[in-house]
């Protein structure tokens, strides 16, 4: 296809990067099959009034990507899209957990492009990524983390950084260096439920405590750790999951206070930390030398990775980790690794975090519109909204009638660490369904409830 003619895309991007994303777009739309050979680069060059050089460094990165090949004396050729088992890749898709709160999956061609890109360029050195490698990560990948960090204002040393197996594992690794069956962990009164399975597994008392729109409350905090001397506050301070409150600057410092005080340590589970645009800073920044902070990657790029970067409090407690991370799970996997070191550095894991940010928003729009007039709560860049049920509308009834609609339900009982659950559901917005699909299955919530009442 000689006479193609790629449309470059502004955005800040170098020239021969947005040639190479136009061709994997290409590609991916079907413009470009297998084997075509792209313009003679003088041509392109002519073409589109830019630098030869600036053309030859864009087939390059292109080749680099795994999209073309070239013949000395012929040219250059489309590689193509990978061939797939339709049949197989459907019931992969049949098997996500909608349970899960997953981010949103972006269909954007050039982001896809550019993240299969990075998949091709990491691949290319798949035996060295098949071997056994550091428990929490190698130097390269301990940079990128650094870097992917600065976005929360964290600038730890890299012997205090440990890319981990995903956020889960890592809380398990915490917890078994710091306390046995038997301690005291606090909470939120409603939390993740992750962290109430991973207490009941390892025999630790997990007691929630009380608070408001801000956070728990310090107060609280301080008679808890008088009266059951615990081994670590768990919080998951920024769109919390399930409620989708966010921990307030001043409460943060005032947790901090309370912390330090009394020397307790903190889990810090910063999942959706890098989510909105202007997040409260983490609670490491007040208290760094108690804080375990857990930049989970799963919901702020994806969340098959099962990475996280995690800052320990020193570089004592780093290698500490190390040792039960081995003895978990070994290490986390170095291809990996390898894809999101790449993404960070090329920029593809903002972009897809920015998408994230700006496709919850939508979607909450969505929910706000549709079920205006329940009783909810919720935030701009949430994944889910906390949904009070009517008087006389049961979470059973709701969550049975809504099955098979896309959209994924959990009781209150998940999350309640103390007291009895309420009538209240998560309704997860994120995941692969789309706006008009969201907009009916809101529509069908709503509905349920209205005729139960």
């Amino acid at each position: 296809m000689t006479d193609w003619t790629p449309i470059l895309r502004p955005g800040g991007l170098p020239r021969y990067i947005q040639l190479a994303d136009a061709i994997g777009t290409a590609i991916a739309n079907g413009t470009l099959h297998d084997g075509a050979r792209l313009p003679p680069q003088r041509m392109l060059a002519k073409r589109l009034g830019i630098d030869f050089t600036t053309v030859s460094r864009g087939y390059a990165e292109a080749r680099h990507r795994r999209l073309v090949y070239s013949h000395v004396g012929r040219g250059t050729f489309v590689i193509g899209k990978t061939l797939v088992d339709p049949q197989r890749e459907q019931r992969r898709a049949a098997d996500m957990d909608l349970t899960m709160n997953l981010p949103p999956e972006t269909e954007d061609p050039v982001l896809l492009a550019r993240m299969q890109a990075g998949m091709q360029t990491v691949t290319a050195n798949l035996i060295d990524l098949l071997r056994y490698q550091s428990s929490t990560g190698g130097q390269i990948d301990k940079e990128a983390a650094s870097n992917w960090l600065s976005l929360r204002g964290l600038v730890p040393s890299l012997d205090r950084i440990a890319v981990t197996p995903g956020a889960h594992p890592t809380i398990v690794a915490i917890l078994m260096s710091l306390a046995k069956p038997g301690d005291c962990v606090l909470c939120e009164d409603i939390t993740y439920p992750g962290i109430r399975t991973i207490c009941a597994r390892l025999g630790l008392r997990l007691i929630g405590l009380p608070g408001d729109a801000e956070g728990i409350d310090p107060d609280a905090l301080d008679t808890a750790i008088r009266n059951h001397r615990p081994k670590a506050l768990y919080l998951n301070p920024t769109l919390n999951n399930p409620t989708t409150r966010t921990i307030s600057l001043t409460r943060r410092q005032s947790i901090a206070d309370v912390l330090l005080a009394h020397r307790l340590q903190l889990i810090e589970d910063d999942a959706y930390g890098f989510i909105p645009p202007q997040p409260p800073a983490p609670l490491a920044s007040f208290a760094p030398d108690l804080v375990w902070h857990i930049g989970g990657l799963a919901k702020c790029i994806g969340a098959g990775l099962r990475l996280a970067y995690t800052v320990a409090p020193s570089s004592h407690a780093a290698r500490e980790l190390a040792h039960q991370i081995k003895i978990i799970s070994v290490m986390p996997s170095p291809l990996m690794m390898a894809l999101v070191t790449r993404w960070i550095l090329d920029g593809t894991a903002d972009g897809i975090r920015r998408f994230i940010r700006e496709e919850s928003q939508k979607r909450q729009a969505i929910a706000a519109e549709v079920l205006a007039g329940y009783q909810f709560e919720a935030a701009p860049n949430a994944f889910n909204v906390w949904l009070h049920l009517p008087q006389g509308v049961t979470r059973a009834d709701i969550i049975g009638r809504m099955a098979g609609t896309g959209v994924g339900l959990m009781p209150s009982d998940a999350f309640t660490v103390s007291g009895v659950p309420s009538e209240a559901i998560r309704v997860c917005l994120g995941g692969q369904i789309k706006q008009s699909q969201l907009r009916d299955a809101m529509g069908l919530l709503a509905y349920l409830m209205s005729s139960q009442t």
